[in-house]
């Protein structure tokens, strides 16, 4: 039962966390089991495998954390870096921030680079800075793939070539909270270090997991990193792993089976299927909201998220009285403007196990509610936007052919 009950089943359309598909709520319906017999081990081993396939690297290390992705930014952090180390860090929107208030509190020397909330990072403020560090004082960048808050995607791609150009060993440290299993990502080719993201975004599983994968540049940093570090230590996961026993404490047994439940659910589907999937329908509701005659917050089509939107609204409406009224009145779920942008935007999440008429039926609830809040939206047109570019775009499902 639903702690304030409403008819039907809620429409869940907020970046994150998102809807659990059905066979991973049954893989996790079940008892606890001792971590230490022989099958946890026996599956941790395959998860462990299989996790760096979502990150595209053969030669990276993943940690299956019990934290969320505040806790991976910090084993990301304490594990390279020491107090007082110099880092470069983007401030695009709340998250963001929240991440280099996080980097403060450990005691990094933080070097902000600031932009106005609905752009990405100024990789031209990063060019020069590393033009600048002749003496290599800058030991890792840190930046959000995926600004979930303002629905804006960074090119890391760029990031690594300006690192590569200017022959600069700082570390790459990347959020992919809330685009990896769903955006592009590649982490052995765009010379990540460290990547990490949470379960319950695209990997579509309850909050608890932080996976961080770690590159060999990353493992050999952590050996000097000075920095403080007891439960999020991965000398002491490593250290279970060559046991094989792969547990320093006791993890989430149901987590664990619903993780192996998720994972062979984006291998039946394909990862690059999964990708294209978010694709078209990151570009149907784009569609659905200049149908609306409403503006993205995100200025520049480079930025544009596949996993959200943030859509601003007019200065005589509230964006919170949309979201009020999504759940009050529609059972649905849709994300607040936040800090800077609140009452200014609404976000609505389309990341993970989420297929193209869960969103129609969204986009068509968010038709009546701009009319409910005195927005003149004319109904049916941003469904009819997105109908008209799904109904070209959507390919068969390859396990049905």
């Amino acid at each position: 039962m639903d702690y304030v009950y409403g008819p039907g089943k809620n429409h869940l359309f907020v970046p994150g966390p998102v809807n659990i598909p059905e066979p991973v709520l049954r893989a996790m319906n079940r008892n606890n089991e001792d971590y230490r017999s022989p099958a946890i081990p026996a599956m941790t081993k395959t998860l462990l495998e299989d996790v760096k396939k979502i990150f595209k690297t053969t030669t990276g290390t993943p940690f299956l954390i019990p934290t969320t992705g505040t806790g991976a930014w910090e084993s990301a952090l304490t594990n390279t870096l020491s107090p007082g180390d110099r880092t470069v860090s983007f401030l695009i929107g709340q998250f963001s921030l929240l991440w280099i208030d996080q980097q403060q509190r450990l005691n990094f020397n933080v070097d902000v680079v600031e932009s106005e909330w609905g752009q990405g990072a100024n990789l031209d403020i990063l060019a020069e800075k590393l033009a600048a560090d002749h003496s290599h004082t800058i030991k890792a960048i840190c930046i959000v793939h995926n600004e979930t808050a303002t629905g804006v995607t960074n090119n890391l791609a760029t990031v690594r070539k300006l690192l590569d150009h200017y022959r600069h060993p700082a570390l790459l440290l990347v959020d992919g909270v809330s685009s990896i299993c769903a955006l592009d990502f590649r982490m052995d080719e765009w010379g990540v270090d460290v990547a990490l993201t949470g379960s319950q975004k695209a990997l579509s599983l309850p909050t608890g997991l932080g996976i961080v994968c770690a590159s060999p540049k990353a493992l050999e940093a952590s050996k000097s990193a000075k920095s403080v570090r007891v439960f999020f230590d991965w000398n002491d996961y490593l250290k279970f792993y060559k046991l094989g026993t792969f547990w320093p404490y006791t993890p989430s047994i149901q987590l664990l089976y619903g993780l192996r439940a998720a994972l062979d659910l984006i291998f039946e589907e394909g990862l690059d299927n999964v990708i294209a999937r978010h694709t078209r329908m990151g570009k149907a509701t784009r569609l659905a909201v200049e149908a609306w005659g409403l503006k993205n917050c995100t200025q520049k089509e480079e930025w544009y998220s596949d996993t959200v939107t943030a859509v601003l609204v007019p200065p005589y409406i509230d964006s919170a009285e949309i979201v009020k009224r999504a759940w009050k009145r529609y059972n649905m779920s849709l994300g607040l403007g936040l800090n800077k942008v609140a009452g200014k935007v609404f976000r609505i999440g389309h990341l993970g196990n989420l297929n193209e008429l869960q969103l129609l039926g969204c986009l068509a609830g968010v038709e009546m509610i701009l009319k409910d809040v005195g927005y003149p939206v004319k109904l049916g047109s941003g469904v009819a936007a997105a109908c008209a570019y799904l109904q070209n775009n959507i390919p068969m499902i390859p396990s049905r052919i």
